[in-house]
């Protein structure tokens, strides 16, 4: 790589890091200032909010980086304008797409980083600060569990296969045992609400009570058991448990990491289970990965796009933020209508990089 390839590489990267630092800033204060109305509920205190806001910021950064990077891009890229760098890289015979290919190059950097913290750094500390903050505002239940939930409440057991709204869950179980830890009844329903109060509406709910057998002349338990089977369409449960406390293992799918989606995927297609929710957050990663590298690209022609000391900078600016706004409300929309509609995940989740990437190819093939 030339010598004017590693300063406009560094020079990008330089005003992304700041970028991203004062965006990280002002989250932080935004995460921490949310988390006041839960300080004082069970043990969770001022110094607990202040680790959940800490911990939670590499999930921050990794939602942020596309657009800080298009940021700090247009800064860098509009500071070497204004210094009349760019313009002698011109004069020495660089092109605008070998400038392009200079700030792809480093945007696939950024890329890589992006994966690394979104893969391995965010979803393990996004978790642990679920779990201190949880077990901190409930300490009387427990839970255990991977991809569903376990949970426990006095004598009853509840399992949640996954979590389809804040409050709504499906293929929840309800386990309860006697106070000599012997199973008493067993029950399933196909989802569940759960309401302000912790009464939960389990739906299409069927259940199966064991009961010992009784002698018919004296009334006494005989050797054996039976099971008395029943089905109601609502049952009401009456539990401590609320939809936040499950919440910590029923993760959303664009929560995982990227190794953990295609485990995921790989055993639901062997059980013949539906896995378009999985594939579409699987792709939408990949994708927004790639397209950070055209968000650096972007920079450049918005950059060369007028007069050095014309003043307009802030408006291009200002565009290419928009540029960058519209790209995420555009692939958000596309992910949520996904399942509704059942499109296809990988045409879904590429189709807003595929049109970022013919936005800023034609924009420098058209800049002079």
């Amino acid at each position: 790589m030339s010598l004017m390839a590693r300063y406009l590489g560094r020079t990008i990267a330089a005003f992304t890091g700041l970028t991203m630092a004062m965006l990280t800033i002002l989250f932080a204060i935004y995460l921490f200032a949310t988390e006041q109305d839960d300080i004082g509920v069970g043990s969770y205190a001022l110094s607990d909010a202040l680790w959940f806001s800490l911990l939670s910021l590499p999930r921050q950064m990794f939602d942020l980086l596309p657009i800080g990077a298009l940021i700090g891009a247009l800064l860098a890229m509009g500071n070497l304008s204004r210094t009349s760098e760019l313009t002698v890289m011109r004069a020495a015979g660089v092109s605008v797409m070998r400038l392009g290919l200079w700030a792809g190059i480093t945007g696939l950097l950024m890329a890589i980083g992006t994966w690394i913290i979104g893969d391995y750094v965010a979803p393990p500390l996004e978790r642990i600060a679920r779990e201190q903050k949880t077990f901190a505002k409930y300490r009387q239940i427990s839970l255990t569990g991977d991809q569903s939930a376990w949970a426990k409440d006095g004598d009853t057991f509840i399992s949640v296969q996954q979590q389809t709204t804040e409050n709504q869950f499906g293929g929840v179980y309800v386990f309860r045992f006697d106070s000599d830890r012997r199973l008493i009844s067993v029950g399933r329903a196909n989802d569940a609400r759960a309401s302000a109060d912790n009464l939960w509406e389990l739906r299409d709910y069927a259940e199966s009570v064991i009961q010992p057998r009784t002698n018919h002349t004296d009334g006494s338990p005989s050797v054996g058991e039976s099971v008395i089977a029943s089905r109601v369409a609502t049952q009401t449960l009456a539990t401590n448990l609320t939809p936040e406390f499950l919440g910590l293992a029923t993760s959303a799918p664009s929560s995982l990491p990227g190794s953990t989606l295609i485990s995921v995927i790989r055993h639901y297609k062997a059980n013949g289970l539906d896995t378009r929710a999985y594939e579409t957050a699987l792709w939408a990663r990949i994708a927004r990965a790639a397209a950070l590298i055209f968000f650096v690209m972007l920079a450049v022609p918005f950059a060369l796009g007028g007069s050095p000391r014309s003043g307009g900078g802030g408006v291009r600016t200002l565009l290419g933020v928009l540029v960058g706004t519209g790209f995420f409300l555009l692939a958000k929309l596309l992910e949520d209508g996904a399942i509704v509609f059942d499109l296809s995940p990988a045409v879904v989740a590429w189709a807003p990089t595929v049109l970022l990437a013919t936005i800023t190819m034609v924009a420098l093939a058209r800049t002079k």
